[in-house]
Protein backbone atom coordinates (compact mmCIF):
# COMPACT_ATOMS: atom_id res chain seq x y z
CA UNK A 1 0.00 0.00 0.00
CA UNK A 2 3.02 2.50 1.11
CA UNK A 3 6.03 2.66 -1.72
CA UNK A 4 8.32 3.96 0.95
CA UNK A 5 8.34 7.77 -1.85
CA UNK A 6 9.66 10.54 0.26
CA UNK A 7 7.24 13.34 -1.74
CA UNK A 8 3.90 13.48 -2.52
CA UNK A 9 3.32 15.37 -5.56
CA UNK A 10 -0.10 16.52 -6.27
CA UNK A 11 -0.29 18.79 -10.24
CA UNK A 12 -3.78 18.70 -10.51
CA UNK A 13 -7.14 18.50 -8.06
CA UNK A 14 -10.00 20.58 -7.33
CA UNK A 15 -9.20 21.34 -3.90
CA UNK A 16 -6.71 20.23 -1.92
CA UNK A 17 -7.58 19.65 2.12
CA UNK A 18 -4.59 19.91 4.76
CA UNK A 19 -5.19 18.40 7.80
CA UNK A 20 -3.03 19.00 11.17
CA UNK A 21 -1.76 16.43 13.88
CA UNK A 22 -5.03 14.38 14.83
CA UNK A 23 -4.25 12.83 17.73
CA UNK A 24 -6.26 9.73 18.56
CA UNK A 25 -8.99 12.00 17.16
CA UNK A 26 -11.17 9.74 15.98
CA UNK A 27 -13.82 11.41 15.27
CA UNK A 28 -12.27 14.54 13.17
CA UNK A 29 -10.60 12.40 10.72
CA UNK A 30 -14.19 10.14 9.77
CA UNK A 31 -15.38 13.92 9.75
CA UNK A 32 -13.29 15.19 7.62
CA UNK A 33 -13.19 11.98 4.80
CA UNK A 34 -16.92 12.30 5.05
CA UNK A 35 -16.84 15.95 4.32
CA UNK A 36 -14.48 16.13 1.94
CA UNK A 37 -13.46 13.09 0.25
CA UNK A 38 -14.50 13.33 -3.27
CA UNK A 39 -12.96 12.11 -6.29
CA UNK A 40 -11.81 15.34 -7.60
CA UNK A 41 -10.44 16.52 -4.29
CA UNK A 42 -6.98 15.32 -2.48
CA UNK A 43 -6.47 15.20 1.41
CA UNK A 44 -3.19 15.59 2.64
CA UNK A 45 -2.54 14.75 6.75
CA UNK A 46 0.71 16.18 8.18
CA UNK A 47 1.32 13.21 10.40
CA UNK A 48 0.85 12.65 14.22
CA UNK A 49 -1.98 10.21 14.30
CA UNK A 50 -1.58 8.46 17.73
CA UNK A 51 -0.84 8.69 21.51
CA UNK A 52 -2.22 12.13 23.48
CA UNK A 53 -6.21 10.84 22.13
CA UNK A 54 -8.26 8.09 23.13
CA UNK A 55 -8.62 6.28 20.14
CA UNK A 56 -5.21 6.45 18.60
CA UNK A 57 -5.29 2.96 17.13
CA UNK A 58 -8.62 3.25 15.89
CA UNK A 59 -7.76 6.33 14.33
CA UNK A 60 -3.98 4.73 12.46
CA UNK A 61 -6.16 1.82 11.47
CA UNK A 62 -9.40 4.39 10.38
CA UNK A 63 -6.68 6.25 8.27
CA UNK A 64 -4.68 3.97 6.76
CA UNK A 65 -7.89 1.61 5.38
CA UNK A 66 -8.83 5.00 4.18
CA UNK A 67 -5.60 5.15 2.29
CA UNK A 68 -5.99 1.92 1.20
CA UNK A 69 -9.69 2.46 -0.43
CA UNK A 70 -8.66 5.46 -1.59
CA UNK A 71 -4.94 5.64 -2.54
CA UNK A 72 -5.07 9.01 -4.80
CA UNK A 73 -7.21 10.90 -2.71
CA UNK A 74 -5.77 10.34 0.78
CA UNK A 75 -1.99 11.02 1.91
CA UNK A 76 -0.57 10.24 4.79
CA UNK A 77 2.69 12.37 5.82
CA UNK A 78 5.42 11.22 8.45
CA UNK A 79 5.08 13.08 12.09
CA UNK A 80 7.09 12.26 14.87
CA UNK A 81 5.03 10.54 16.74
CA UNK A 82 5.15 8.12 13.62
CA UNK A 83 8.99 7.13 14.20
CA UNK A 84 9.04 5.72 18.03
CA UNK A 85 11.17 3.40 16.58
CA UNK A 86 14.28 6.13 15.96
CA UNK A 87 13.34 9.02 18.97
CA UNK A 88 11.73 8.08 22.05
CA UNK A 89 9.31 10.31 22.98
CA UNK A 90 6.41 11.10 25.97
CA UNK A 91 3.49 11.15 25.91
CA UNK A 92 3.68 7.69 23.99
CA UNK A 93 0.36 6.03 25.18
CA UNK A 94 -0.35 4.23 21.66
CA UNK A 95 3.34 3.05 21.51
CA UNK A 96 3.68 1.74 25.18
CA UNK A 97 0.18 -0.32 24.81
CA UNK A 98 1.43 -2.48 21.93
CA UNK A 99 2.65 -5.95 22.38
CA UNK A 100 6.38 -5.99 20.61
CA UNK A 101 5.53 -7.55 17.76
CA UNK A 102 2.57 -4.56 16.91
CA UNK A 103 5.01 -2.28 18.19
CA UNK A 104 7.19 -3.21 15.14
CA UNK A 105 4.72 -4.03 12.74
CA UNK A 106 3.58 -0.43 13.33
CA UNK A 107 6.77 0.95 13.29
CA UNK A 108 8.04 -0.67 10.14
CA UNK A 109 4.93 0.56 8.25
CA UNK A 110 4.35 3.84 9.23
CA UNK A 111 8.62 4.91 8.46
CA UNK A 112 7.77 4.05 4.89
CA UNK A 113 5.34 7.33 4.81
CA UNK A 114 5.91 10.16 2.90
CA UNK A 115 8.17 13.12 4.41
CA UNK A 116 6.66 16.04 2.35
CA UNK A 117 3.91 17.48 -0.65
CA UNK A 118 3.92 19.40 -2.93
CA UNK A 119 1.09 21.16 -4.28
CA UNK A 120 1.84 23.63 -6.90
CA UNK A 121 3.65 26.65 -4.49
CA UNK A 122 3.16 24.99 -1.26
CA UNK A 123 4.96 22.64 0.47
CA UNK A 124 3.35 20.75 3.53
CA UNK A 125 5.63 18.56 6.32
CA UNK A 126 4.95 17.84 9.42
CA UNK A 127 7.47 20.09 11.32
CA UNK A 128 10.49 22.25 9.84
CA UNK A 129 12.04 22.40 6.29
CA UNK A 130 15.16 20.04 5.41
CA UNK A 131 18.65 21.47 4.25
CA UNK A 132 18.34 21.11 0.65
CA UNK A 133 19.22 22.80 -2.52
CA UNK A 134 15.89 21.28 -4.70
CA UNK A 135 12.90 19.41 -4.21
CA UNK A 136 14.68 15.82 -5.41
CA UNK A 137 17.39 16.15 -2.51
CA UNK A 138 13.63 15.05 -0.42
CA UNK A 139 14.40 11.73 -1.90
CA UNK A 140 17.79 11.08 -0.95
CA UNK A 141 16.62 11.97 2.61
CA UNK A 142 17.14 9.29 5.13
CA UNK A 143 15.08 8.40 8.21
CA UNK A 144 16.78 9.10 11.37
CA UNK A 145 19.13 11.39 9.50
CA UNK A 146 19.26 15.16 10.92
CA UNK A 147 16.78 16.15 7.39
CA UNK A 148 14.45 13.41 8.61
CA UNK A 149 14.95 15.06 12.34
CA UNK A 150 14.17 18.63 10.93
CA UNK A 151 11.02 17.83 9.00
CA UNK A 152 9.67 15.60 11.92
CA UNK A 153 10.87 17.36 15.21
CA UNK A 154 11.84 20.62 14.10
CA UNK A 155 9.93 24.24 15.09
CA UNK A 156 9.90 27.64 13.93
CA UNK A 157 10.18 31.15 15.32
CA UNK A 158 10.24 33.78 14.17
CA UNK A 159 13.14 35.30 15.03
CA UNK A 160 16.06 36.49 13.00
CA UNK A 161 18.41 34.01 12.15
CA UNK A 162 18.80 30.55 10.78
CA UNK A 163 19.60 27.70 13.17
CA UNK A 164 18.53 28.78 16.80
CA UNK A 165 19.96 26.07 18.98
CA UNK A 166 17.98 22.86 20.33
CA UNK A 167 15.31 23.70 22.86
CA UNK A 168 16.52 22.48 26.41
CA UNK A 169 13.05 21.01 27.07
CA UNK A 170 11.93 19.42 24.34
CA UNK A 171 14.74 18.51 22.59
CA UNK A 172 13.62 19.95 19.17
CA UNK A 173 15.90 21.79 16.72
CA UNK A 174 15.09 25.45 16.41
CA UNK A 175 14.66 27.98 13.46
CA UNK A 176 13.97 31.31 11.90
CA UNK A 177 13.51 33.27 9.75
CA UNK A 178 16.23 33.47 7.17
CA UNK A 179 16.53 29.56 7.61
CA UNK A 180 12.94 29.85 6.44
CA UNK A 181 12.82 32.28 3.18
CA UNK A 182 16.53 30.41 1.85
CA UNK A 183 15.03 27.39 1.97
CA UNK A 184 11.55 28.26 0.48
CA UNK A 185 13.55 29.92 -2.25
CA UNK A 186 15.76 27.08 -2.98
CA UNK A 187 12.67 25.00 -3.34
CA UNK A 188 10.72 27.93 -5.33
CA UNK A 189 7.51 27.88 -2.91
CA UNK A 190 5.26 30.11 -1.76
CA UNK A 191 3.63 28.68 1.54
CA UNK A 192 4.49 26.24 3.86
CA UNK A 193 1.63 24.26 5.43
CA UNK A 194 2.80 22.67 8.86
CA UNK A 195 1.81 21.33 12.34
CA UNK A 196 3.98 20.15 15.24
CA UNK A 197 4.29 22.82 17.00
CA UNK A 198 1.41 23.67 19.82
CA UNK A 199 1.30 27.57 20.52
CA UNK A 200 3.39 28.43 17.83
CA UNK A 201 1.42 31.55 15.71
CA UNK A 202 -0.81 30.17 13.22
CA UNK A 203 0.67 33.25 10.82
CA UNK A 204 4.04 34.04 10.49
CA UNK A 205 6.89 34.87 8.29
CA UNK A 206 4.76 37.89 6.17
CA UNK A 207 2.04 35.18 6.34
CA UNK A 208 3.59 32.57 3.99
CA UNK A 209 3.88 30.04 7.24
CA UNK A 210 0.84 28.22 8.40
CA UNK A 211 0.64 26.47 11.45
CA UNK A 212 -2.63 23.99 12.06
CA UNK A 213 -3.93 21.59 14.49
CA UNK A 214 -7.18 19.05 13.64
CA UNK A 215 -6.96 17.47 17.41
CA UNK A 216 -9.66 17.72 19.92
CA UNK A 217 -6.96 17.23 22.52
CA UNK A 218 -5.74 20.31 22.39
CA UNK A 219 -7.96 22.48 23.57
CA UNK A 220 -8.08 24.68 20.76
CA UNK A 221 -10.11 25.19 17.58
CA UNK A 222 -9.88 21.79 15.06
CA UNK A 223 -8.56 23.82 11.66
CA UNK A 224 -8.01 22.39 8.39
CA UNK A 225 -6.61 24.13 5.54
CA UNK A 226 -8.04 24.45 1.65
CA UNK A 227 -6.12 25.18 -1.22
CA UNK A 228 -8.45 25.66 -4.32
CA UNK A 229 -6.16 25.45 -7.82
CA UNK A 230 -8.39 27.77 -9.33
CA UNK A 231 -7.43 30.71 -7.31
CA UNK A 232 -4.39 32.71 -7.01
CA UNK A 233 -1.91 32.00 -4.21
CA UNK A 234 0.39 34.60 -2.58
CA UNK A 235 0.35 34.51 0.79
CA UNK A 236 -1.84 31.83 3.39
CA UNK A 237 -5.00 34.24 3.42
CA UNK A 238 -5.72 32.79 -0.19
CA UNK A 239 -6.17 29.44 1.57
CA UNK A 240 -10.29 28.58 2.79
CA UNK A 241 -9.43 28.08 6.48
CA UNK A 242 -11.86 26.14 8.09
CA UNK A 243 -13.11 25.06 11.92
CA UNK A 244 -14.31 21.61 11.98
Amino acid sequence: MLSGKKIVNIKKAKKVVFVGDTHGDLDVSQKIIKDYLKRENKIIFLGDYVDRGPFSKENLDFLLEQKKKHPNNVFLLQGNHEGYGIVKFLPADFWESLAEADRQKYFLFLRNLPLVAIVHKIVALHGALPEVEKIEDIKKIEIGNENWLRICWGDFYDKEGEFLGIDPFSGRPRFGRDYFFKIMNKLKKKILIRSHQLGAPPFIFKNKCLTIFTSSVYKVKRIIAIYDFKKPLRDVFDLEIVEI
